[in-house]
């Protein structure tokens, strides 16, 4: 079984979509420390003035030094950073040729409530996924399992054994520090990403790979995946690549 585990993020970008797309079970790494400056409450779209950042206020103060999971990180609602972002969208790509294709889908996650960070972040993506066509993947929280022992690799490999995995896709940042042996011997195959995409219709040249995958969905529709994966549109029985 192919597993992939990888912190909770907002809006990510396609290649978050491609290791979930190439995932049996696809876990949100929601009970590590959350990280100030990561991806996790932001991400960029592209505008008529450049590239530009959206991010979702948090209450984090004291979260690195205290330790403090991603799943227990709340939203701070004193701004209105949901208009703001719905705005920003809108903005950006209401002459996309598709922004209409998910605008329902989009402004419903502006409508959420949710006062975690990652209750938000993980519905969101979850509804992304289906959107790009993604249906065999199935979720899951690390969170949910109790009894995960251990630190950085031997707790990934705790985590990875009680699913059944027997293969893990990494991003391939993890080459300088998963520690391949301990993988090998509990019988764990491993695999790392290349992250090798086609360039698509963008507005607002020039183009920008490190974008939010909703530029990519407003841009491309249907045709989405077959700029995330190569192979998608041959295994799902559809025309070449692009």
């Amino acid at each position: 079984m192919n597993v992939v585990i990888l912190q909770p993020s907002y809006v990510p970008w396609r290649g978050y979509f491609h290791q979930i797309a190439k995932a049996d079970l696809f876990i949100f790494y929601d009970d590590v420390q959350y990280d100030k400056h990561g991806w996790r409450n932001r991400n960029r779209v592209k505008t008529i003035n450049g590239t530009c950042w959206m991010t979702i206020p948090v209450h984090a103060h004291g979260a690195v030094e205290d330790g403090l999971p991603i799943a227990r990180v709340r939203m701070d609602d004193r701004v209105d950073w949901r208009a703001r972002h719905w705005r920003m969208l809108c903005q950006a790509y209401g002459k996309a040729p598709y922004f209409g294709v998910y605008r329902e889908m989009l402004e419903g996650f502006y409508a959420r409530r949710d006062a975690y960070l990652a209750d938000f972040t993980i519905e969101t993506t979850v509804q992304l996924t289906r959107a790009l066509g993604i249906r065999h993947t199935r979720f899951a929280r690390s969170s949910e399992y109790t009894g995960i022992t251990g630190t950085k690799t031997d707790r990934l490999i705790s985590l990875l054994t009680r699913v059944g995995c027997t293969r893990y896709i990494s991003g391939p940042s993890a080459r300088d520090y998963l520690e391949r042996d301990k993988l090998e011997q509990a019988g764990i195959a491993l695999e790392f990403m290349a992250y090798d995409y086609p360039e698509y219709p963008q507005l607002y040249p020039p183009f920008d790979p490190q974008v939010s995958i909703i530029d990519l969905l407003a841009m491309t529709g249907p045709d989405a995946m077959r700029y995330v994966d190569r192979g998608w549109a041959e295994v799902r029985g559809g025309g070449g690549t692009p």
